[in-house]
């Protein structure tokens, strides 16, 4: 029990917690319509395509979260309009657009980090300093995870129609373009949240894992999200008391912990079905 209980008298891992979990629930409900709608490719797009606005905030002295947002409302806006319908009839695919998007707002950080910075002074973005999270961040995350649950509350069966049929969504007048390009800046917005947990490297594995985790089990949308939701705050609660007493780095632990259920749950189901 003090092995449970012990590291929560910290107030830095209370803090910790705090933010992993706004993070975790932000990720694991998006993940579900991201596993839907097989756009497990914009996560890691999302993910990378921080890098050019935390370079940029932190050469220029800028809140990080600030610069992480902008890159990845840029990011969000690009793909919306290149994956248009538009777009679409000129020859431009999915995952060409978010491709050509992701490659070149990478290849922008990888430019201004030569530029304006190194490596060594980015590696704590880049892998995630959940245990010194600031207040501040602390409660953008809060109020990224509860913008994101309500509009998924107030737009759940729009969502959850345009995500298995997006055409016939269209013709009962549901403009599912529209809500195609809100969900990546809830995505956005998620990924923000899950870079100070995880880091820009590990971030989409936060978006994926838990959905796919829950897809093993179900592939009914309200029971996904409640399992999705579920999976991210284990992963989350295991992986900060397995780094606490080991350690390891929290951001990778978590993600560690998150890939570890995804896989006890595929082989329970490989035996359930042998």
């Amino acid at each position: 029990m003090n092995w449970l209980l012990e590291p929560w008298t910290h107030g830095f891992m209370r803090d910790a917690l705090a933010a992993g979990l706004a993070a975790g629930v932000a990720c694991g409900v998006l993940g579900v319509f991201v596993v839907f709608r097989r756009m497990a490719f914009v996560g890691e797009a999302m993910s990378h395509t921080t890098l050019p606005g935390l370079v940029i905030a932190q050469a220029k002295g800028f809140n990080l979260i600030a610069g992480a947002l902008a890159s990845n409302l840029v990011t969000a806006l690009g793909i919306a309009v290149l994956s248009s319908r538009t777009s679409r009839r000129r020859g431009i695919r999915d995952d060409a657009a978010i491709g050509v998007v992701f490659t070149g707002m990478f290849a922008l950080g990888v430019v201004l980090t030569a530029r304006i910075g190194s490596w060594r002074d980015l590696s704590h973005l880049l892998l995630g300093n959940l245990l010194s999270v600031a207040q501040g961040d602390l409660l953008f995350m809060v109020c990224a995870a509860v913008l994101v649950l309500a509009v998924v509350v107030a737009l759940f069966k729009e969502m959850e129609l345009a995500s298995y049929d997006p055409t016939y969504a269209d013709l009962i007048g549901i403009r599912s373009q529209r809500l195609h390009a809100l969900l990546l800046v809830l995505i956005a917005l998620a990924v923000v949240s899950g870079v100070q947990v995880v880091g820009v490297v590990l971030t989409s594995a936060l978006l994926v894992t838990p959905a796919a985790t829950a897809a093993l089990l179900t592939r009914r949308m309200i029971p996904m999200l409640w399992i999705s939701v579920v999976t991210a705050t284990v992963a989350v609660v295991g992986g900060l008391l397995l780094s606490y007493h080991a350690s390891l780095p929290s951001g990778a632990t978590i993600v560690l912990m998150a890939a570890l259920l995804f896989i006890a749950v595929w082989v329970w189901r490989r035996t359930q079905r042998g």
